[in-house]
């Protein structure tokens, strides 16, 4: 075992760099070049091998929209599954298709697959460019389907702060009362990406402001797949996963 990797516990997968968002506070900066996605096969067999050494506990996928490719999604979940992985974690924006019956039969798929954590990016900036009937219509047939559903919104300086953004936020998940969907703590918006481009006025430029998805390279605890297959400072379309997690250096 590389005693760098000694406290791994987590997988996570990006799906896609494709999006049906146009955020203005995404760190990633715009996704209009984006069209490419993660092997289903690719994916499934990595995280077989690192189970076979490695105790992980959650196994996540995201993007981008990673609904844009369901049958990744649940190719993902399945494997993670079968192999008793407890926690199964999807966080989406809830917005792939306008078509309820196309709707009803990814959430259908989610839940066979074995998703039991679904985080729902619903807020000012998500909204902005995303309707939200056909994400209230998901968030539905998640809720009816038996998958535990979280609401997950992007704050902006932080979720007390009054600012029009927030205000508009909780305007949206009050929408989502009906289907008493529990609201997670969400997250402050990150300045990177397009969030300097369009919010700068809300951040202090004289304030450090540490990435909060960085880990410290020399305990990682989390393996982290790009759409590509890079991960760990090799692809492994190319090299064999359990080779680059043993030669690994920081």
């Amino acid at each position: 075992m590389n005693d760098y990797l000694r406290n791994l516990n987590k997988i996570e997968f990006v799906v896609t760099m494709a999006c049906t968002g146009r955020c203005r506070h995404c760190s990633e900066g715009d996704h209009d070049r984006f069209t490419g996605h993660i092997d289903a096969d690719a994916a499934a067999e990595a995280i077989r091998k690192i189970c076979a050494h490695y105790r992980i506990k959650t196994v996540m996928t995201f993007g981008g929209e990673p609904l844009l490719y369901p049958d990744t999604v649940c190719a993902i979940h399945k494997t993670a599954s079968d192999l008793g992985i407890e926690k199964r974690q999807l966080i989406t924006n809830g917005y792939f298709s306008k078509n309820p019956e196309k709707i009803e039969k990814v959430v259908s798929n989610l839940e066979n697959c074995g998703v039991n954590d679904l985080l729902l990016s619903v807020d000012a900036f998500h909204q902005e460019h995303i309707p939200l009937d056909p994400v209230l219509c998901f968030a539905q047939n998640a809720v009816q389907a038996g998958i535990p559903v979280r609401l997950q919104p992007a704050w902006l300086v932080s979720p007390k702060d009054p600012n029009p953004y927030n205000n508009r936020t909780w305007e949206i998940i009050r929408k989502f009362d009906p289907l008493h969907i529990s609201l997670n703590q969400g997250n402050v918006v990150f300045p990177s990406g397009n969030a300097l481009k369009y919010l700068r006025e809300y951040f202090d430029e004289n304030t450090t402001v540490t990435d909060p998805y960085e880990e410290d390279p020399k305990d990682v605890r989390t393996i982290s797949f790009a759409p590509d297959g890079g991960v760990l400072n090799g692809n492994v379309y190319q090299t064999d996963i359990l080779e680059m997690m043993e030669q690994y250096k920081p």
